[in-house]
């Protein structure tokens, strides 16, 4: 072998050493540049679904919001439904001790203001709160607790102030008291 063919030789082999070399380092390049395409995948897949749920709650929110905007103008009208209940119970009290048409007919007129006025509350969605049975926490407020033999112990006896909910929102719970 020649001194030339040699040197061949040699170029050959450093060539083949570097194109191994260069294949590895291309393969690694690519590995590396999948890996960080999946990562960036990933983060987008995270930031995407982040944005829906949190679209998706602003919408609930903004439903909820729409919902229940008149609560505190409902929470208003209750005293006026409770001044009409008041009426009713006053003029039955006058009522019993002398019976008098023009009593008769004001509380026809105070009785169909008061139904007027339950009838546009519940097309709002406002009703009021059942207070038969036991005590609810979710809904009643105890005042007091009295004896009564006639009822068990938690049992709701009296309702000193009605109470009023709003769709599935509690708008003023129902004061009451309960037996002992």
């Amino acid at each position: 072998m020649s001194q030339e063919e040699k040197v061949n030789s040699e170029q050959i082999e450093e060539a083949a050493e570097h194109s191994e070399s260069t294949e590895e380092t291309q393969v690694d390049e690519v590995t590396a540049l999948k890996n960080e395409v999946q990562e960036y995948k990933d983060k987008y897949l995270r930031a995407y679904a982040d944005f829906e749920n949190t679209k998706k709650r602003l919408e609930k929110d903004k439903i909820t919001a729409v919902a229940y905007a008149n609560s505190s103008f409902a929470k208003d009208l209750l005293s006026v439904m409770d001044s009409f209940d008041g009426a009713l119970a006053s003029i039955d009290i006058i009522n019993a001790k002398e019976h008098s048409e023009v009593l008769a007919s004001i509380k026809e007129g105070i009785s169909k203001t008061h139904e007027q006025l339950k009838k546009i509350l519940e097309k709002h969605g406002i009703s009021e709160i059942v207070c038969e049975g036991c005590l609810n926490p979710d809904v009643h407020q105890a005042i007091m607790q009295i004896e009564d033999d006639e009822k068990t112990s938690g049992e709701i006896v009296q309702v000193l102030q009605k109470g009023y909910m709003m769709k599935d929102q509690v708008l003023r719970p129902a004061m009451v008291s309960t037996a002992k």
